[in-house]
């Protein structure tokens, strides 16, 4: 039988980087040569010892690499004659010029139009959204109660736990809700979540059925609409003025069992819903026997008195899912938040989160309820409120007094972020492309309008800012690039 000829090594092709495992990159070289049939069928490898002084590599991690190889079948050794590669032709899928796409599914299809965009890269800088004062909170202490917690854990609590969350946890967080927010709740209530849009997430499964219409804010929380709308909902848009959402609006909504708001500080217009419309808003479910999604993200600041109630507070019938997070008191990454259900619907809510995720991560609920129940969290709380305060304080005295086609800035007594109305789109586009320019982040308001809001367009316009993201030197700096972006 005549051999075949030894394996031609153009080492120039074998680039082997030291430090980074040599056996998987030889293995992963050759199966590639295999593969693309420059290896083909039958052909002899050279020894391993041979092999090994070639690459300049030790035998053993030429055999390593070769085991590999013989062990998933692009290799097979004849007693005394070495080794080859295997009879791969046969199984090797004929090229083809193009591969048509897959059809998209119906959800997929709903996807195209309803995604998040990707969050902003890098540390937090003036004047980003949704960043509460992150570089404040004490690390050092939530280090230290993690690793306690991960020395040992209790090897009960490793395993598959309850769907809804830590029982501690859940505990701790009714107790907070109780004496701070006067929002009176149990333990069994509260479902613990991986954030704010896990729980909309949530209520957009369990709620509506395709075709279901859905109110929602007009201007609004557009990450919340892609959510219910992906679930097939009808989204109607409600129109938010200077006491919140119009409920009279609301009213006149036919077939409409679900309402999506954000009472404490309306996202983005920074405006909160009155006492006369929560009482109409919750009128209104009672009477279609309807839900209320109410979205507190960022309820803790406060700065005039002492946060407001929440609007489930009020609530007698057991109408209103309140949604909380963590994030905008630690930091976005942590992925901790919470539901407080009506008694109804707890249990349901649980089973459908054991589908999605089993339950919350366990480390980061269990450091959690030590930083509530030591004191840590409310201390924080107090001091990220502080910190929110004095940045505000910094972003209203520092900027201009009169900015062409810009309203001045409102009253900011709550909330993260301010919102600024301008006089058309043109000049919202202006400001927006020069502020991004010189490098400072700044939202439009436009964007946070449905696509076919009945609003004109101009009257749409309007910049987000968000204060809560850096220090204060850093917002007097931005102010002044503003100024001199904006030539004022």
């Amino acid at each position: 039988m005549k051999r075949s000829p030894a394996l031609p090594f153009d080492l120039s092709g074998i680039h082997l980087q030291p430090g980074q495992g040599l056996a998987r990159q030889l293995y992963q070289a050759l199966r590639e040569r295999i593969l693309d049939g420059r290896l083909a069928s039958g052909t002899r490898l050279p020894a391993s010892r041979e092999l090994a002084t070639l690459l300049g590599i030790s035998r053993n991690t030429v055999t390593r690499a070769l085991d590999q190889l013989y062990a998933e079948g692009y290799v097979a050794g004849r007693v005394g004659d070495g080794t080859y590669v295997a009879e791969l032709t046969r199984h090797r899928p004929a090229p083809v010029a193009a591969v048509a796409p897959a059809a998209a599914s119906p959800a997929m299809q709903l996807l195209h139009n309803h995604h998040l965009a990707m969050p902003a890269a890098g540390a937090p800088r003036a004047f980003r959204i949704g960043v509460p004062a992150f570089d404040l909170f004490p690390f050092e202490t939530w280090a230290r109660l993690q690793a306690r917690f991960w020395r040992k854990p209790s090897l009960a609590r490793l395993g598959y736990g309850d769907p809804a969350g830590d029982l501690q946890l859940r505990e701790l967080i009714a107790a907070y809700l109780r004496n701070s927010r006067g929002l009176t709740c149990e333990a069994q209530q509260i479902l613990i979540t991986c954030g704010s849009q896990q729980a909309i997430s949530l209520c957009a499964q369990l709620l509506i059925q395709p075709g279901d219409r859905v109110a929602i804010e007009n201007p609004g929380y557009r990450a919340a609409g892609h959510a219910f709308a992906v679930a097939g909902a009808q989204l109607c848009g409600v129109p938010v003025d200077h006491d919140g959402l119009d409920v009279d609006a609301l009213q006149r909504l036919n077939d409409c069992r679900l309402a999506y708001v954000t009472p404490a500080h309306q996202y983005p217009t920074g405006v909160t819903l009155s006492l006369p419309r929560r009482l109409a808003l919750l009128e209104w479910a009672k009477r279609v026997n309807g839900w209320i999604i109410e979205d507190d993200y960022d309820g803790e600041y406060r700065y005039s008195g002492t946060p407001l109630a929440p609007l489930a507070a009020l609530d007698e019938q057991q109408r209103v899912i309140y949604i909380g997070t963590f994030g905008k008191l630690a930091f976005p990454a942590l992925r901790l938040g919470y539901m407080v259900l009506p008694p109804a619907l707890a249990e349901s809510f649980a089973r459908r989160q054991a589908l999605e995720i089993r339950h919350s991560e366990v480390g980061t609920q269990a450091v959690m309820a030590e930083f509530i129940a030591a004191g840590h969290f409310q201390r924080h709380v107090r001091r990220m409120r502080q910190a929110a305060r004095s940045r505000r304080d910094a972003l209203l005295t520092a900027w201009p007094q009169a900015i062409p086609g810009c309203a001045p800035l409102p009253a900011v007594e709550a909330g993260l972020h301010l919102s600024i109305r301008v006089e058309s789109l043109a000049r919202e586009r202006e400001l927006i492309g020069a502020a991004r320019a010189a490098g400072i982040e700044m939202n439009p308001l436009s964007d946070y309008w449905l696509p076919a809001s009945e609003t004109a367009e101009d009257a749409r316009a309007g910049l987000v800012l968000g204060f809560a993201a850096v220090p204060e030197a850093q917002i007097i700096e931005a102010v002044q690039t503003l100024r001199r972006a904006w030539r004022l």
